[in-house]
């Protein structure tokens, strides 16, 4: 049985690239080019909700324009800010109640950023070295491709990026369809982008 050409165009099309709605990863093609696979999940890592953790410097950043943390809040030895001013002094094991205001401190278990000694940088990197530091367990904190996984599916400080609170933007997948991604991109090698 012959197929209508566009058929033809179009299945070739889904098998080339990623399906995208209105500029936001809706599905990730299971035909993706591997080299494609990463880039939901580079989508994911470099907004606000991640990248402003996970900083080159020591001041993390806040709102979606990445902007210094007030106070001069510092990564401090360990990650979880300077002494008198730990992370944990504003930010509780949950979001502040909303009677508290838009811009009150959210919060998450273990609320902090990576430790200086492995700042797992996510600003300013091209995909592919964003790539190559996510499946580089010597910069990604020591996870190998399942350790990844189960740290987008089960850690709540992680989970916190879709339950921000306030009146904070979500990345643009959903939790679920970032650990889907994350599986396929393990699943496949976690191949990078050239």
């Amino acid at each position: 049985m012959h197929r209508p050409q566009h058929v033809n165009i179009w299945s070739g099309f889904l098998k080339k690239c990623l399906l995208v709605y209105s500029g936001v990863y809706a599905v990730v093609a299971i035909a993706a080019e591997p080299a494609q696979l990463f880039e939901p999940i580079r989508s994911v890592l470099q907004h606000p909700r991640c990248q402003n953790c996970h900083i080159p410097g020591d001041q993390p950043l806040q709102y979606d324009q990445g902007k210094p943390h007030a106070m001069l809040v510092q990564r401090g030895i360990d990650g979880k800010g300077m002494p008198a001013m730990e992370c944990s002094s504003c930010h509780q094991e949950k979001n502040s109640p909303t009677v508290m205001g838009l811009h009150a401190p959210p919060g998450a278990p273990h609320w902090q950023l990576p430790p200086p000694g492995n700042k797992m940088v996510f600003i300013g990197l091209s995909p592919k070295d964003l790539c190559m530091v996510l499946k580089d367990p010597a910069r990604n904190g020591g996870r190998d491709g399942q350790k990844l996984i189960t740290h987008f599916a089960d850690d709540k400080l992680v989970a916190w990026g879709w339950n921000p609170g306030g009146n904070r933007t979500l990345p643009p997948l959903t939790k679920a369809q970032t650990v889907t991604a994350v599986k396929q991109w393990v699943d496949a090698g976690m191949p990078c982008p050239a």
